[in-house]
């Protein structure tokens, strides 16, 4: 278990129907597989022990007495494998028989959890046997062992407080109030194993696949459910032996279907956690229903994380699911910024272009707006400001940009103004300090200012998440705008909407947006080389937005430690990055982070994009005085 990672299983046995020692060996044989492959917990099917198409002969107490010699068997033979068990068995207690998981660990029946909601098919009348274990709640004597039969159980790990096993059966998930409710919200349960008998039908997978995501992340859990397979009885149905690992909506695994299998997943119970420490919501919709934990003790393993991470942390890697990301982002910015406009009552805009990508995102967003409102792209008033460090390509952008966009284009040289600003303030334009540059940088959001109030217009701010994270802007200069349209979009997420939109593009359009996109990320705030080429590339000086972004990414969304984050970006970056850079750029990346807060306590309104935002006023609160040392000295140490 590394940093809250816990490897699950979900697994399919061969089972005969009605051969309780049969399937019991193949569940022996399964869970000796899983837990050489690392797993903590592995799940079987429904009434795996007997087959679940068993039909009448559930009346006949010898299958019963062979289902639980079945578990003592099971029981025996894995008494010394480090693995939680979860294996679906059926119950006789008093005048009444359960449809039950039995939760097995190192020779002991920690507890058998009975199916709830019993459903009645034309096939497989569940009814004609199982009775409801709904308010069940005894403890009694099975295997040998005592052990309780309830349906108020949640196993909770000593070793890790955050991993709480919870388990429902079958329809249970179908249900209007599912087990897994109150089991997540009332016991805190972080893993929900369902033990199931799904039905194959066409395009059923998918029905199944949408139910667990949906499942894990209204509960904020993981949810791991397993179902059996064609060894049962084809009579009137097959079974799809179809197993899904998911965790808060991420399907993390799934299984091929029809046939025997076990499917593997690394789960993050410190994760899910932290999601619902966040969500106000969650700890309020308990029910009155309350739980026995039954603690076990369990050997924690570090086995190597199959888990894998995305390099860009906010883009996902589906195709249509980024390219769907894209077009939403792009909605949201020029939705937000049309509805101030007209809250404002004013229709023209007013956008420093530079030539990068901040800008183009900015104007292609502003140009939006102005779509929404039905006005002419002419009230976009796209000002270029020259001064000691811009380059003749990015110039030449800036200008092409904003005429293919139909935008008013003008461009004002401001370097006569700093110079002037340069002499009033007794400063040597030799000295290529922070003044020389910033400067530069306030010196055009004056400009843009002056020229809004002009125009009766709206300053459009270009800054993007990655650059309020880090600090990377200059105070009261480009920090500062009348609407910041980027303020919630990463750097990596910024390319990969003007990637996408100059793949929708043709034309002139096009050609711009490809060199704007294959131009080196700058501030251009110092001077070019003697061939005119930029000096300042803004990821030598930082390092690469795609590290910055993913620390992001992982420290305010998750709240992970640095330990966690460095482990993750080792993991997503062992291609790339060795751990002297990944470290370095962590502590830069905490560093800057904390110190550069008081920029983030007075920023601009702006919209929420992605699902990170650094504004004071509703997502992330921070003194601008918090200091970082914690944090630091903790990198320090890896």
């Amino acid at each position: 278990m590394n940093y809250g990672f816990i490897k699950t299983a979900c697994a399919t046995p061969t089972v005969k129907v009605a051969d309780c020692f049969y399937n019991s060996e193949q569940i022996v044989s399964q869970i000796a597989y899983a837990s050489q492959k690392g797993a903590t917990v592995v799940v079987f099917p429904e009434l795996c022990v007997t087959g679940y198409t068993c039909g009448d002969l559930f009346l006949h107490n010898f299958l019963l007495t062979q289902a639980e010699n079945a578990i003592k068997h099971i029981l025996m033979k894995t008494k010394s494998i480090n693995i939680i068990a979860v294996v679906g068995v059926p119950v006789a207690f008093d005048d009444a028989l359960y449809n039950c998981a039995a939760v097995l660990y190192q020779g002991r029946l920690l507890g058998l959890v009975p199916k709830i909601n019993i459903p009645s098919y034309s096939y497989f009348d569940q009814m004609r046997y199982f009775k409801s274990g709904e308010g069940v709640d005894k403890e009694i004597t099975y295997a040998s062992q005592k052990t309780y039969l309830s349906s108020n159980l949640v196993f909770s790990c000593n070793q890790l407080k955050e991993f709480k096993l919870g388990v429902e059966i079958g329809e249970d998930i179908e249900a209007t109030s599912s087990p897994s409710l109150p089991l997540t919200h009332n016991a805190k349960a972080t893993v929900i194993a369902n033990l199931s008998a799904s039905v194959a039908t066409a395009n059923g997978f998918d029905y199944i696949k949408s139910l667990v995501s949906y499942h894990s992340s209204k509960l904020s859990c993981a949810y791991l459910l397993a179902s059996a397979g064609p060894g049962e009885s084809t009579t009137d149905a097959v079974f799809s032996a179809y197993n899904v690992i998911a965790e808060s909506s991420r399907v993390l695994s799934e299984s091929e279907g029809y046939t025997e299998n076990v499917t593997f997943a690394d789960i993050d119970v410190k994760k899910i956690t932290v999601e619902r420490r966040k969500n106000c919501n969650f700890s309020q919709n308990k029910s009155e229903k309350i739980y026995r934990e039954i603690p076990f003790d369990i050997t924690l393993r570090q086995t190597r994380l199959e888990r894998k991470f995305g390099k860009l942390a906010f883009i996902p890697e589906d195709k249509a699911q980024m390219q769907k990301m894209c077009m939403d982002s792009l909605k949201i910015q020029s939705i937000g910024l049309a509805t101030r406009m007209k809250s404002a009552d004013i229709e023209d805009l007013v956008l420093g272009v530079s030539g990068g990508l901040d800008s183009t995102l900015a104007l292609i967003v502003s140009i939006k707006a102005l779509d929404i409102l039905g006005l002419d792209h002419k009230h976009l008033h796209a000002v270029s400001m020259p001064c000691f460090g811009t380059t003749k390509r990015t110039k030449s952008n800036a200008q092409k940009l904003s005429e293919v966009y139909g935008a008013q284009f003008k461009q004002i040289d401001i370097t006569k103004s700093v110079r002037q600003h340069f002499s009033d303030i007794g400063h040597d334009e030799k000295t290529l300090d922070t003044t020389f540059e910033n400067s530069q940088a306030r010196m055009r959001t004056t400009v843009l200012m002056d020229i809004a109030n002009e125009l009766n217009a709206l300053v459009v701010g270009t800054g993007d998440l990655s650059e309020l994270a880090l600090g990377w802007a200059t105070y009261n200069g480009d920090h500062m705008s009348m609407y910041a349209v980027n303020a919630s979009v990463p750097k990596t997420m910024v390319r990969c909407i003007v990637e996408y939109e100059a793949d929708r593009v043709t034309g002139d359009k096009k050609k711009v947006l490809k060199d704007i996109l294959s131009t080196p990320v700058s501030p251009e705030l110092l001077p070019p080389d003697k061939n005119g080429d930029m000096t300042q590339i803004t990821e030598n000086v930082i390092g690469p937005y795609e590290l910055h972004d993913m620390f992001l990414f992982c420290f305010v969304q998750y709240e992970f430690t640095p330990e966690k984050i460095f482990y993750i970006a080792l993991k997503a970056f062992e291609d790339e990055y060795d751990r002297y850079t990944i470290k370095k750029y962590l502590h830069k990346f905490f560093q800057r982070f904390f110190t550069q807060q008081f920029k983030r306590s007075c920023m601009p309104d702006g919209p929420k994009v992605s699902c990170v935002s650094l504004s004071p006023r509703g997502e992330f609160r921070m003194p601008s005085d918090a200091q970082v040392k914690m944090w630091l000295d903790r990198i320090n140490e890896l």
